[in-house]
């Protein structure tokens, strides 16, 4: 059974995808849930996607931080992250990312309405560089691309199957999604991963998928390793309210 070393907890976080009510609500509830158990080496892994679709990708970006100063908490890059940083300096970048979710982060910065509307591509970059704190930009330029955790590995999307894991390309820790998520046979590490939506999570053996939609389904995930045990803890929004769901206690 794979595990974390002996004395560490991992608290590992889906996609938030600018769910920030959602983020709060779970970071609350792995506050209690860490200060309840045996004193251990503790830490957070946020999976990457902060950003884009939800309705509030800034703060999401900014409790994050936030939270890092209390916490160890560990960010890792998200290709929608990667999409936001690259469209500050290639249009066709910023084009791409305001069709997969980025127009939601663009106007959870303040540009909205009439003035995003009026806005040509060059426009909107100069707008964006001016309303993105740089110390937003910088947090999200400093994200990891892969931790590894005893018997486990972190990533965004995935591990290219055909390399070790000491030798992955970004591209693919960022986007990878169909050879990875149909490789038949053990990798190296038990993978924990995002970026594919799952309904429940999904545990084959050699992964585990915890993207349960936050945007779409009011539904984000925590995963818990301590040792070789595994647990969730998960925020539920449903008519305007946020409820804790734990398993595996």
């Amino acid at each position: 059974m794979a595990s974390v070393p002996v004395g560490q907890r991992w608290y590992v976080i889906g996609d938030v995808h600018g769910c920030c009510d959602l983020l709060k609500a779970l970071a609350d509830a792995i506050e209690r849930d860490d200060a309840k158990r045996a004193e251990a080496d503790t830490t957070v892994v946020l999976l990457g996607d902060l950003i884009d679709r939800g309705p509030d990708s800034a703060g999401a970006v900014q409790f994050a931080r936030e939270w890092g100063q209390t916490r160890k908490v560990r960010h890792l890059a998200g290709n929608h992250e990667e999409m936001f940083l690259e469209s500050f300096s290639q249009v066709d970048v910023l084009r791409h990312f305001l069709r997969h979710g980025g127009k939601e982060t663009i106007h959870s910065y303040g540009i909205k309405g009439d003035q995003y509307n009026a806005m040509t591509m060059p426009e909107l970059q100069t707008a964006m560089q001016q309303a993105v704190p740089a110390s937003d930009r910088d947090f999200l330029a400093g994200a990891e691309v892969l931790i590894e955790a005893g018997d486990y590995l972190f990533v965004h999307a995935g591990i290219d199957p055909d390399r070790p894991h000491t030798d992955q390309k970004r591209s693919d820790l960022l986007w990878i999604r169909e050879r990875f998520l149909r490789h038949p046979h053990a990798f190296s590490h038990v993978v924990v991963h995002g970026h594919t939506i799952v309904d429940e999570v999904e545990d084959t053996g050699t992964r585990i998928g915890i993207d349960t939609g936050a945007y779409r389904t009011g539904r984000l995930t925590a995963l818990i390793l301590e040792g070789s045990g595994r647990r969730t803890i998960q925020a539920v929004e449903s008519n305007g309210s946020i409820t804790i769901v734990t398993n595996g206690d």
